[in-house]
């Protein structure tokens, strides 16, 4: 199994045949770009290649009336100015002769990418298609939009497959009310759409966009909408609402399959979005969405019209699928106030419908009128317009070079994972690609190190710190992304010790160490800033300082999520470390589902850089680590039991202590202005 990758060039003949300056964008060379982006960066060689076939009638009636589809049909035979009065009876559509058999083409690479990855032909993949497809609904075509393709594939997935629980993420800049309207009675689809809203000044310019349009009948609680009410909305924004809103939601529904309809006119640069999310964000976002199904996520091209900014953060999402390691985000991880507005909101909405809500801080539902005002949406054309898209086009060019740059300087290293043990059981199964790392620092070298702690006297202690070092030095020069060592259970905590002071001493300016179990903080680590200690597991909630924060280990798999959601995860991306220590020590009481789970969550904001010091004789849990650490999805979860009122209580106590700090673990905003008058005392990472 692998990734899978749909295309047909003949998606690229359908094109605008008459002077329509709104659908100009939507061109064929988004397709032609990006495909010869992911060529030029070796990822479409490292894909399943599959040709798309079109969908038949009788898929595209899964959602679409048969006389809407016999409209489309009839466009083959009409000349140009028949097409254009066509077009003009929807909105923002425009047809071409080839536009029935293109759309069928879109639609049909859905279908394929959703069964090869049911049948285990492929674990994941993206349909590269065009015409999009989230706006169109069941008689009518919108927005460049012809036939769903991520409807349709979803009711394929249901009928065919038998699936009970899609989960559809639209992380489009527009709001997808063909999806919406398709799926709002129905709760075997959860459908989350973050898109740009304005308090409905923006296209499609629909009260149902917004946060309490939450579905119908059946399916109330199963549209879960993030309005957007500025634009600039960058990488801490999305995080944050993956981090607050849609993951907590999507592990209480458990999906069977997770559908993306991935548009990137929410990346920064697109001339309809206005958005300053940067390509790498999309990794993040994709290495998030992959701890959900089993990892059996098929994402399907949506929108996106700045072609440089479209093929990067396609690139992006395709090496997430991969495995490969997602590039640290850029800028500093501080949610604007609008967005926590937002999120607030919408949690509030959703709040009645999620247990996994309801015992968190969601903080009052607040009115259209209560949120921060915004000017209306510049009118294409004008010079105040042009002068703001010219800005943000030079923005856009100077972080898509950036991050080229930073491609180019740091490559991906050669090594994705290595295990470095001192003994191998027989019973250890690893991914294929993991390397057995036999080398170790010099023994002299190793007892220098070892000399201030008694229990890295004993030679089995000793023979592990040296690979320990070995696999420490070898990540921090991009020789390897990741590492697994094993250590005497005494030593663990010695260890983990010396490791901290060897990442330091090698250069990195900021350390994260999730410590899980017994395991105290050194007594004199120095608290400048450099470590920010995390333990799981400690005897109560305390925040000790900024950096050195203590919790215990929640007893039930709902607990272990909420805590790594709402606590974890935040504290890594405000934190932006150089590298994680994640320890395991002793009566740590994790699963090692759970265990891996924590260590592939904590890939995305280090750039993949994570040790991981395990006790020795644990080859299941070795096992399980080195999959998740290789970019393979943990096993599911199933269905989660929701967290302890003690263990929600703990976490409550812990976040309202730490959030003045931390503004990544805010979801509300609790008076107008409060947030920006705290600026200035949120930790922000030095470069």
């Amino acid at each position: 199994m692998g990734t899978a990758l749909v295309y047909h060039e003949d998606m690229t003949v359908a094109r605008l045949l008459w002077d329509y300056p709104e659908c100009e964008i939507e061109c064929p060379e988004r397709l032609t770009a990006t495909l010869k982006r992911l060529q030029q960066r070796g990822l479409e060689q490292r894909c399943l290649r599959l040709e798309a076939r079109e969908a038949s009638e009788a898929e595209l009636g899964l959602v679409h009336s048969s006389e809407y589809v016999a409209v489309v049909r009839g466009t083959q035979a009409l000349g140009t100015g028949e097409l254009q009065a066509l077009s003009g009876q929807y909105d923002s559509v425009y047809f071409h002769p080839s536009t029935f058999h293109c759309a069928r083409l879109a639609a049909g690479a859905a279908l394929q990418l959703v069964d090869a990855v049911l049948t285990g032909a492929a674990h994941n993949g993206l349909a590269l298609v065009r015409p999009p497809g989230h706006h169109s609904q069941r008689t009518a075509a919108n927005g460049f939009c012809v036939f769903n393709n991520v409807a349709i594939a979803a009711e394929h997935a249901k009928q065919k497959h038998g699936l009970h629980r899609i989960l559809i993420v639209d992380w489009d800049v527009h709001h997808g009310q063909g999806i919406q309207y398709i799926f709002e009675d129905d709760p075997s689809v959860l459908y989350f759409s973050w898109h740009r809203y304005e308090h409905g000044r923006f296209w499609p310019f629909l009260r149902e966009s917004d946060a309490d349009e939450v579905g119908r009948g059946r399916g109330h609680g199963f549209t879960v909408n993030l309005p957007w009410n500025q634009v600039g909305m960058g990488n801490a924004d999305y995080v944050a609402a993956f981090l607050h809103v849609l993951l907590p939601l999507a592990f209480e529904f458990d999906p069977e399959l997770v559908l993306v309809s991935a548009g990137f006119d929410s990346a920064i640069g697109d001339p309809e979005g206005h958005m300053r999310a940067t390509p790498e964000c999309f990794a993040h976002l994709t290495q998030l969405l992959q701890v959900l199904a089993g990892g059996r996520v098929c994402a399907v091209l949506e929108g996106g019209y700045h072609l440089e900014s479209l093929a990067e953060s396609v690139c992006m999402m395709v090496q997430a699928l991969l495995g490969d390691p997602a590039p640290p985000l850029s800028g500093t991880m501080v949610p604007c106030e609008s967005a926590l507005e937002s999120i607030q909101r919408v949690r509030a909405a959703q709040a009645p419908y999620w247990t996994s809500l309801q015992h968190q801080d969601v903080g009052p539902v607040l009115s259209p009128s209560a949120c921060s005002p915004e000017g209306r949406p510049l009118l294409p054309g004008g010079p105040a317009y042009m002068e703001a898209a010219a800005a943000e086009a030079a923005e856009a060019a100077v972080a898509l070079s950036s991050l080229l740059d930073r491609l180019r300087l740091q490559p991906l290293p050669p090594v994705r994972t290595a295990v470095a043990l001192t003994s191998v059981d027989a019973a250890l199964v690893l991914p294929s690609g993991v390397l057995h790392q036999e080398g170790s620092a010099p023994r002299e070298e190793t007892e220098a190190w070892a000399r201030p702690h008694e229990a890295l006297a004993q030679d089995g202690a000793l023979t592990a710190l040296g690979k320990v070092l070995n696999l420490v030095d070898r990540i921090l020069d991009g020789q390897v992304s990741s590492g697994i060592t094993a250590t005497p259970a005494l030593a663990t905590a010695a260890t983990l010790d010396v490791a901290i002071r060897r990442g330091l001493h090698l250069g990195a300016q900021r350390l994260l160490c999730v410590a899980v179990g017994q395991l105290e903080r050194p007594p004199d680590l120095s608290d400048d800033g450099r470590i920010l200690w995390l333990n799981i597991g400690g005897q109560e909630a305390a925040a000790l300082s900024m950096f050195h924060v203590s919790v215990p280990l929640p007893q039930v798999t709902g607990g272990l999520l909420s805590c790594v959601l709402g606590l974890v995860l935040p504290l890594a991306y405000g934190f932006q470390p150089d590298l994680v220590l994640v320890a395991l020590g002793p009566a740590h009481g994790l699963q090692d589902t759970h265990g891996a789970l924590l260590a592939l969550m904590l890939r995305g904001p280090v750039g993949g850089r994570v040790l991981a010091l395990v006790q020795e004789s644990k080859p299941q849990l070795v096992g399980a680590l080195a999959r998740a650490l290789h970019g393979e999805a943990a096993l599911s979860l199933g269905p989660c039991s929701m967290a302890s009122p003690e263990d929600m209580q703990a976490l409550k106590h812990l976040r309202r202590q730490l959030e003045p700090k931390w503004r990544m673990l805010q979801v509300a905003v609790t008076s107008p202005g409060s947030l920006k008058s705290a600026e200035g005392e949120v930790f922000a990472p030095q470069s």
